[in-house]
């Protein structure tokens, strides 16, 4: 009898914890997982990436407002878990100096900025078997933070979209480095809005965009090791001061960079 207990207790044990999660449950937060082997997981239905090693990876949207559910298969079993989200406060950033131009852009740039915006899109959608993600990042820029995730922004006495990454204030030419390990799949010198700017792949959609450089010190296609120089604080495009715009991506959700960070 003691034996048939112990037996069940041991299937209860590894069937209530399959699913693995680190990351808090914010809007706007980061969340690596970990699942049995060979299965299978879906976030909200949809399928994601798994590693041979059972690490996966998603996002939280900073307005969610609804729980999460995350399901897992193997072997024809499933796991369904229900996570709530919890909602966050968010600032309110007054931004004023900035040149009307890059606030309100004339109409004469309006194919420039959608054309840069699909190439932004397409970089961001890259959903690479790399797992670079399951490492933890680094601070790119030593700095004062400026601005934070999720403010909501007023542009000139303009209500505008919100701030979707954190801003460090550095001395012009301060060197950046690689958050994380990855590979670049865009290093552009003049992007309307954001200046020079690199984005780099992690794996399975999660993607690390810096912005407002003077130097690119990359190309498309480098393999880069966490740390590694790969440009320097800079002025360009929406700018009033020198300073690193730094993002994180799953897919085409914007995450709170602070929450890969700490």
């Amino acid at each position: 009898m003691k034996k048939i207990l112990l037996f069940i207790a041991i299937i209860f044990s590894t069937h209530t914890q399959a699913l693995e999660f680190q990351g808090k449950f914010l809007q706007g937060h980061f969340i690596l997982g970990k699942a049995k082997i060979g299965s299978k997981v879906f976030i909200d239905k949809k399928q994601v990436k798994v590693s041979k090693d059972g690490y996966f990876v998603f996002g939280i949207d900073r307005d969610r407002k609804f729980d999460l559910e995350i399901t897992e298969v193997n072997n024809g079993k499933k796991n369904n878990v229900i996570k709530k989200v919890f909602k966050r406060k968010y600032n309110i950033q007054r931004i004023d100096g900035l040149p009307e131009n890059k606030v309100t852009p004339p109409e004469s740039v309006y194919k420039r900025i959608k054309e840069e915006n699909g190439r932004i899109g397409k970089a961001r959608a890259i959903n690479s078997d790399l797992t670079f993600f399951t490492n933890q990042f680094i601070m790119p820029v030593k700095g004062i933070i400026s601005g934070v995730y999720g403010s909501q922004r007023i542009l000139n006495g303009k209500p505008k979209w919100p701030h979707y990454g954190i801003d460090i204030a550095a001395k012009k030419g301060t060197k950046i480095k690689s958050s994380g390990s990855g590979i670049v799949t865009m290093a552009e010198d003049d992007l309307y809005y954001t200046g020079g700017t690199i984005i780099m792949d992690h794996g399975h959609g999660i993607s690390t965009i810096y912005s407002h450089l003077e130097d690119i010190m990359v190309n498309v296609g480098d393999e880069i090791k966490q740390g590694d120089i790969i440009g320097t604080v800079g002025s360009t495009g929406r700018s009033t001061g020198p300073h690193l715009d730094f993002r994180i991506n799953w897919f085409q959700t914007r995450l709170d960079p602070m929450s890969i960070l700490q």
